[in-house]
């Protein structure tokens, strides 16, 4: 069975961090492309930050550049949303996504003072 898991999110303060992770298991990891989106209620799903299979190229929304970093440990089927400098406009569902279309239940980031 396909899994994706994702854990991490919580409430932080604006200018704080955070670290997003998703444990895949149940498919070849190493062999697709991983994707962080986000969603907010009544908002499409927003292609947030991607990475290639082996890790050596990646993508960025133009409104995270420069704060957020997506990284893969293929050793250990996870990949990682690094958040910095975070505002209130960071706040969503988080969700990961392999390119054969797995997606994981989600992990809320809450960004207020």
């Amino acid at each position: 069975q396909v899994q994706l898991v994702e854990s991490g999110g919580g409430l932080v303060q604006p200018g704080g961090s955070l670290r997003l992770s998703c444990a895949a298991s149940g498919f070849t990891f190493r062999g697709y492309a991983m994707k962080w989106y986000r969603q907010v209620p009544g908002k499409e799903r927003e292609l947030v930050a991607a990475i290639s299979a082996a890790g050596g190229s990646t993508n960025y929304a133009d409104s995270v550049k420069g704060r957020f970093t997506i990284s893969r440990d293929n050793a250990k089927n996870t990949v990682y949303l690094q958040m910095n400098s975070l505002k209130p406009e960071d706040t969503a569902v988080y969700y990961c996504n392999a390119a054969a279309g797995y997606w994981g239940q989600g992990t809320q980031v809450t960004v207020s003072s």
